[in-house]
């Protein structure tokens, strides 16, 4: 590891002019995923500036009957927040699903949209990786890829996002509040994360000096037909091979609305308003769910040792969708 400065910010202010002045440092909250980073030589920041003292861990109602998540409450604290349980039982199950119970009580939720990725190319220092060196190569193009993207991808990175918080956020809709010199401001979700293109080594469409204060929930939470499936190699700590985050709103048998979502197959959280589309006023069944599926990998492309998780989309989305129907949980 090599060394570093370190700053411990009093408020929001301090912390965004201290990352203002120095373009090397890093803001560190429960540190779940930049202390690896550091330790494997990946990231070296010059000084990182502690910002697990600022006032962003309260959970706040909003008058238009959204929530609003403070940037360091605890993974764990909200995914049993009566209100996200009761509400938004898609992120409780997200979150739930990711990690560990004791990581869980360290990373914070802003973190959790800054997770990188755990391609094993990008972690492995003596390797040449477009994420971390740019213009280095992809070596995961030929190489084992059975974790990587399908979706989304380019010639430059098949890197996946890792988070299965930030899928079920992603069906949610909902936005993110930063804050940096240049003032504050909201970035919906959608558009916080970037496919890889020509520049794979950023994953956000943060700023220089910008810090994430809150993530805000939209009032409808899709409370009594949501769920989270998640694929993994085995049921507890472990990144999704596919995960998919399904919200649906039943009228008369009918649904009137849909959000779907998957985790695994690309650079970032993957929804394709498209698939969403095809829902939308149509009775709930495993016909039309199947073909949701397939049009959801209508573009997908493996690349050898990833080439099933095509499949397993299309048999996921349908698995999710009837979970969602029936308002329960992966099992």
């Amino acid at each position: 590891m090599n060394p570093f400065g370190y700053t411990r910010a009093g408020d929001v202010a301090e912390a965004v002019r201290t990352a203002a002045s120095d373009g090397a440092a890093q803001f560190i909250a429960g540190g779940t995923n930049l202390v690896d980073l550091m330790k494997e030589r990946i990231t070296a920041p010059s000084r990182l500036i502690d910002i697990t003292r600022l006032p962003l861990r309260a959970v706040e109602s909003l008058p238009d009957g959204g929530l609003k998540i403070g940037a360091l409450v605890s993974n764990h604290d909200l995914a049993y927040h009566p209100e996200v349980v009761a509400r938004y039982p898609l992120l409780s199950q997200a979150i739930l699903a990711g990690a560990s119970p004791q990581l869980r009580n360290m990373a914070s939720t802003g973190g959790n949209l800054l997770q990188r990725t755990r391609c094993y190319y990008f972690y492995d220092a003596a390797l040449p990786c477009n994420k971390r060196a740019p213009g280095s190569g992809c070596p995961a193009l030929a190489g084992v890829n059975r974790i990587h993207a399908i979706l989304g991808a380019s010639e430059q990175c098949i890197a996946v996002h890792p988070s299965d918080m930030c899928v079920a956020l992603a069906a949610l809709a909902a936005t993110v509040h930063v804050t940096g010199p240049a003032g504050s401001r909201t970035i919906e979700f959608a558009a916080f994360h970037r496919l890889p293109g020509d520049t794979p080594e950023r994953d956000t469409n943060l700023q220089p000096g910008e810090l994430v204060t809150a993530v805000e929930l939209p009032r409808q939470g899709f409370a009594a037909h949501a769920s989270y499936l998640k694929v993994r190699d085995r049921h507890s700590y472990a990144f999704a091979l596919v995960s998919v985050a399904a919200a649906l709103e039943l009228e008369d048998g009918k649904i009137a609305e849909a959000r779907l979502a998957l985790g695994g197959v690309a650079h970032k959280p993957w929804r394709d308003p498209t698939a969403e589309d095809l829902l939308r006023g149509r009775s709930p069944d495993d016909a039309l769910f199947a073909r949701v599926g397939e049009h959801l990998v209508r573009d997908a492309r493996g690349r050898g040792h990833n080439d099933f998780k095509i499949a397993l989309v299309r048999r996921a989305v349908v698995r999710a969708l009837q979970q969602a129907v029936a308002g329960g949980s992966q099992a």
